[in-house]
């Protein structure tokens, strides 16, 4: 009898121990392991939120994705065979420009099946990392917001530093459309609009319009994105 209560005893703390770890992970990094579905699939559920944070540390009052936080998981879960798939939900303002291509690049070079999920916002340089999974979905009432390259700071008005801003521009444009059904032209002229936002140029984008445009792959919610991602995982099988 006493053997029997040390026993669940033990389950129990084991039990916490573990609630306790996915705690911390989600706290820490937004970051989840799936494991409960009836596919018997392990998901790794991915949060990019708010300000995506580059080499510089951002106000510790603003919420932020890290990219040094974010990479090294990327490359775990590439390495790792028991992970069979990822979900990205994404709900970003945009931020380092660096910082979120190098994000969005190591996703689209991921061999499992990838599904994101735009939720609240994908702006700026959200585009990208909203479609550099193997399919996209946007839910109605989410938006993006397309335009040009904002810099910071004081910006040396010479020659090679519009240079420099136009080729970062055209590597954003490259990959957006080498992973979404957008042609450049309409990406371009999404992005260059000047009759639709008051203070910026660009483009927003609400649900199905992205859909419409070429940039997202279709319109849906949480459980769109799970039973494709599923989906998706059983094909590669």
């Amino acid at each position: 009898m006493e053997e029997k209560e040390t026993s669940t005893t033990e389950r129990s703390y084991k039990e916490r121990q573990k609630e306790d770890l996915v705690s911390q992970l989600i706290k820490n990094s937004g970051q989840f392991m799936l494991t409960e579905s009836p596919y018997q699939h392990r998901i790794h559920l991915l949060n990019i939120i708010g300000e995506i944070e580059g080499h510089e540390c951002l106000p510790s009052n603003t919420k932020t994705t890290k990219y040094e936080h974010v990479l090294p998981v990327l490359a775990e879960i590439e390495d790792n065979r028991q992970i069979d798939g990822m979900l990205i939900l994404l709900n970003t303002v945009g931020g380092d420009v660096e910082a979120g291509l190098a994000m969005a690049e190591m996703i689209s070079s991921i061999h499992k099946p990838v599904v994101t999920l735009v939720l609240g916002g994908g702006h700026s340089i959200g585009v990208p990392l909203a479609v550099s999974g193997d399919y996209s979905f946007i839910v109605p009432t989410a938006t993006m917001v397309v335009h040009p390259i904002r810099m910071n700071g004081t910006v040396i008005g010479v020659k090679q530093n519009y240079e420099y801003i136009e080729r970062m521009q055209d590597r954003i444009i490259a990959f957006t459309v080498s992973h979404s059904d957008i042609e450049e032209g309409r990406l371009r002229k999404i992005m260059m609009n000047n009759e639709q936002l008051v203070k910026d140029i660009g483009s927003m984008l609400v649900g199905k319009e992205a859909v419409s445009e070429g940039l997202i792959d279709a319109v849906g919610g949480i459980h769109e994105a799970m039973e494709y991602l599923h989906h998706l995982i059983e094909e590669k099988k």
